[in-house]
């Protein structure tokens, strides 16, 4: 798959543009007023991977390459945005090409940052996105069932199924509930569901925007009010609590100076680097690795994808002309201290066509041209 992909929305001025700033580094606008972000900005991450590190430190190679995220960070929704209002429809079709969505919500108290509906409150502000892209997606749908209905009367078996689930859809959406909560009747009807490309059939994933002095843990009121809105509405759903200025101003530190910081914080971690775990988590995503002289590199796959597929992450003729994987999984890399010292012990495994790659596995395709 490519890498992914995640989508910044929210309300204006809970920290969407900030986050993004501190995520990429890319400078976008961050100034106090709803609509500062008039076009999507997108920006490429690595991945922050101990394992990667560690791996580079034993091979030496010329270069070492991380996988990476895209973030596209959406300009503020409002309400009635599914109507047009603010910046309106142009954005909701922004969210339609990412693979999860990433709901920034305020949480925090500051009478000198203006909340764009004059108070805090992040169940209202949740129920507001997911209520916009919720209608925006009810619109869909009902377009779709009129086209689909005609074809159904006439006895098409494909159209019948499309339209029951349709039908199925727009009570979920008239309720205000995601796509991706409907009933599916079996794979054609998964197939059908990805063909609608609705926003609300993406997962979805919340960033508590907090106080530093919320901090370490970033539990507070507010937090728990989300939290259990979230859970009322029978849908897990990660909530990654952090201050999105402290964490802007972590990523200008360099990499000794944010150490110091973090342990005066009593944090383990930049939260960005959770919430990209957590991005990985959401959609089931893993890292294998390749290591030579020349490259260590680390490459993202779907959990449950087969060798040639993974291979084929690196080339398309590495797929079509596997052979094997000579494959050494991360513990027994660790172990034994290197590849050769893996080999050596009998550690180096050689899987076939139907092997499912492993999280952490360092791995050469051996193929035909």
């Amino acid at each position: 798959m490519p890498n992914l992909r995640l989508g910044i929305v929210g309300l204006p001025n809970v920290g969407k543009s900030t986050l993004f700033n501190a995520l990429t580094g890319a400078g976008a606008a961050a100034e106090n007023y709803p609509f500062c972000t008039v076009d999507p900005n997108v920006g490429v991450v690595p991945v922050p991977d101990p394992r990667l590190d560690l791996l580079a430190e034993r091979v030496q190679p010329k270069t070492v390459t991380p996988a990476v995220v895209t973030f596209v960070d959406i300009a503020g929704l409002v309400k009635g945005a599914s109507q047009g209002e603010g910046l309106g429809n142009q954005f909701l079709a922004n969210i339609r090409e990412v693979d999860a969505i990433v709901q920034v919500v305020r949480c925090f108290d500051d009478p000198d940052v203006t909340h764009v509906l004059g108070s805090v409150d992040p169940v209202r502000d949740r129920e507001i996105i997911n209520l916009e892209l919720a209608l925006a997606d009810l619109q869909s749908v009902e377009k779709r069932i009129q086209r689909v209905e005609k074809v159904a009367r006439s006895g098409d078996k494909e159209a019948q199924a499309e339209l029951a689930l349709l039908q199925r859809l727009q009570a979920l959406l008239s309720e205000g509930r995601p796509a991706r909560l409907v009933e599916l009747a079996d794979e054609d009807d998964a197939r059908r569901l990805a063909a609608l490309q609705l926003l609300t059939a993406k997962r979805e994933l919340y960033v508590a925007n907090v106080a530093e002095s919320d901090l370490p843990g970033g539990e507070n009121e507010h937090v728990a009010a989300l939290r259990a809105a979230i859970a009322a509405s029978g849908e897990p759903a990660e909530v990654i609590p952090l201050s999105v200025r402290i964490e802007a101003e972590l990523m200008e530190l360099s990499p000794e100076e944010r150490q110091v910081f973090l342990q005066e914080l009593g944090l383990p971690e930049p939260g960005l680097w959770r919430l990209i775990r957590a991005g990985y988590r959401l959609l089931d995503l893993i890292s294998f690795f390749t290591a030579g002289e020349k490259e260590v590199r680390a490459w993202t796959i779907r959990k449950g994808t087969r060798a040639p597929q993974a291979a084929g992450e690196i080339h398309s003729d590495f797929e079509r002309g596997f052979i094997r994987a000579e494959t050494l999984a991360w513990d027994d890399f660790v172990a034994a201290g290197s590849q050769k010292a893996a080999r050596e012990q009998g550690l180096v495994r050689s899987e076939g066509k139907d092997y499912v790659v492993q999280d952490g596995d360092i791995m050469l395709f051996r193929f035909n041209v």
